[in-house]
């Protein structure tokens, strides 16, 4: 499985030799308890030149939903480029403002921008959002109200409820939230640019507004309104399916010591609906098998197998297929598929699109091979960038992935599954625009848009971000990376829901090298994981670095200077009741492994759906 998009590289050059720690502010006095300071000091400095930050700590007792740092610099000294902010310059007066995705700070919380300069000199009358940076004196007169807000827009909505969204409002010192209405009455107050209003009535018209204020108290006038019916009745829709698919790795049964026995041990199998092996390879235009020891050699001794009973030396089928074969027996109405391609393997497929019929030839005799018929009841393709860029560039045209899947149905027939998953990259032609997926999904039971790995450690020193996001929030790195976007633009090019299933990591994404808490941070490089840098499974994340927030509809969790997003137990909850609002045919997740032993989220998906 992969991430949506592409790689970005963000590379921050900068001069430094003779470190002399100059600090505009020490720390604050006691009279700034219950106030946002700011602390600016100098990195580096070489005589004609220097380079510094700041860093804003909010020390009140709720968040703030943007920061305006302001100050002078003597003459022959000024600020060149500036990082995770805005520079404005008037004389000698620097201005800098929080960046789109790094104004709301959380109470406690702390927020960095960065600089190089030239020159000796050094910052005096410093002041954040209108106050001094140490915390004593007062405001000054602020008498100025934001802008109202624009752009007001339902992006979703129940029977009990309605989310609303909106553009930020600006103000000449900071907007520190926003009042959503309901007709007259205060709905709600946030810090973002966004809001979920419950408690309605099924079948009901409402009209919101917004205003946002700042922290002199001064409230902008009122958003345009936007009338908004709710859905029909008791917040379910009732077209929603509760599939919850999960891949099972082959490779797991080798380092990751885990077997196909785990999934009756931890209770999975009895949740799961469908599982998918993954992988069986592409080669030379044919279905083809990833790894056979695993697959059907390996001998399981009689404690390591489902039902106990050891594998014989000659016996005809052995591995995870015959122990597939014993977990069936035990879970009659579980379906097992077999998935070919993934990140690393979808190279295959160009070859495999020049000649449909034949590969699905291949692809049927191989899954309806007799030494293993009956563990199979149909089959994934996971082509994860058809006539795009990924591991590999593919040039096989738009219609390549629908003329595989056609061939595919039509080998397979009725009676067998055929699935697939699909890009998650939502941009403007981004590589959901370059495939006609609506026209494959006439043949495909479901697809599994891959709605994770948005974001990751790949971009080395960030911005930190949730790899798995429910929804778009202000400021995210890349416009579309995200579920709800997904879901809106495959249903909209003509994707039936009830073919769309959500997908879940059982793992996180991580950097190092951080020191911001709330998403937005800028970092080092990948965080250090079990098996792989920048990754790591939510069984050893719980523990080892326990979430501290949520943001965007995912946990993310800062522990030293290591940074994680993943989805939790509770936030597995909110995308199930996503995936029910939106009448989608259910979830799916990669993978097993990295579930808790009990199979904490797998549980939380199967509450969720129902």
């Amino acid at each position: 499985m992969s991430r949506p998009g592409g790689r970005r590289a963000i590379a921050l050059a900068g001069a430094a030799t003779l470190a002399v720690a100059t600090a505009l502010l020490t720390a604050p006095p006691a009279s700034s308890a219950g106030t946002v300071t700011a602390t600016c000091k100098k990195g580096s400095d070489w005589g004609t030149g220097f380079d510094g930050s700041c860093t804003i700590t909010n020390g009140t007792g709720s968040s703030v939903g943007s920061w305006k740092l302001e100050a002078d610099l003597p003459s022959g000294t000024s600020i060149g480029n500036v990082w995770n902010a805005t520079k404005t310059v008037s004389g000698n007066h620097y201005t800098f403002s929080n960046a789109g995705w790094n104004g709301t700070i959380a109470a406690g919380a702390s927020a960095s921008f960065g600089f190089g300069g030239s020159g000796s000199g050094w910052f005096t009358g410093c002041t954040i959002n209108g106050a001094s940076c140490d915390g004593s004196g007062t405001p000054q007169d602020d008498t100025e109200a934001p802008s109202a807000p624009s752009g007001l827009k339902s992006t979703g909505k129940t029977a009990t409820s309605v989310t609303l969204s909106w553009s930020a409002s600006t103000d000449n010192v900071g907007v520190t939230g926003y009042d959503v209405y309901n007709g007259s009455t205060k709905a709600t107050s946030v810090t973002g640019t966004g809001a979920t209003i419950g408690g309605l009535s099924a079948k009901t018209a409402y009209t919101f507004t917004v205003k946002a204020k700042d922290a002199a108290g001064n409230t902008s006038p009122a958003s345009a309104a936007v009338p908004v019916t709710t859905a029909e009745g008791g917040g379910d829709n009732p077209t929603a399916g509760n599939k919850i698919v999960g891949y099972f790795a082959e490779w797991g049964v080798y380092q990751r010591n885990y077997h196909v026995k785990n999934i009756e041990t931890s209770g999975s199998a009895g949740k799961l609906t469908h599982i998918n092996y993954a992988f069986g390879n592409v080669q030379g235009g044919k279905c083809t098998v990833g790894d056979s020891y695993a697959d059907y050699e390996k001998a399981y001794t009689a404690d390591q197998s489902v039902d106990g009973v050891a594998d014989t030396w000659d016996q005809p089928l052995r591995g995870s297929f015959n122990q597939l074969r014993k977990l069936k027996k035990l879970h009659p109405n579980l379906k097992i598929i077999w998935s070919f391609g993934g990140w690393t393997w979808s190279g295959g497929f160009g070859q495999a699109a020049q000649n449909p019929a034949a590969f699905a030839e291949s692809c049927y005799n191989l899954v309806e091979d007799p030494r293993w018929a009956d563990v199979f009841d149909g089959i994934d393709i996971d082509w994860e960038y058809p006539n795009a860029c990924g591991l590999s560039c593919d040039t096989s045209g738009p219609n390549a992935l629908k003329n595989v899947l056609s061939a595919l149905r039509s080998k397979f027939g009725s009676s067998n599954l055929v699935t697939a998953a699909i890009t998650a990259d939502a941009s403007d032609g981004g590589k959901m625009d370059v495939t006609d997926y609506a026209g494959g999904a006439e043949y495909v039971d479901w697809y599994n848009p891959m709605t994770y790995d948005y974001f990751g450690a790949w971009d080395a020193q960030g911005p930190t971000a949730p790899h798995s996001p429910l929804t778009s929030y202000p400021g995210i790195p890349h416009a579309g990376f995200n579920t709800t976007d997904t879901i809106s633009k495959l249903k909209a090019k003509g994707v039936p829901a009830n073919k769309l299933l959500v997908g879940i990591g059982f793992y996180g994404r991580g950097w190092t090298g951080v020191t911001q808490s709330e998403p937005g941070g800028t970092a080092t490089g990948a965080a250090p994981g079990t098996y792989e840098a920048g990754i790591e499974d939510y069984k050893v994340l719980k523990s080892k670095c326990p979430a501290t927030g949520t943001f965007a509809g995912t946990a993310y969790a800062k522990c030293g200077s290591e940074w994680w997003s993943y989805d939790t137990p509770s936030t597995i909850q909110g995308k199930m009741g996503f995936a029910k609002d939106q009448g989608l045919g259910g979830a799916f997740f990669w993978e097993l492994t990295g579930d808790t032993p009990g199979g904490e989220l797998i549980t939380a998906m199967r509450s969720g759906l129902g």
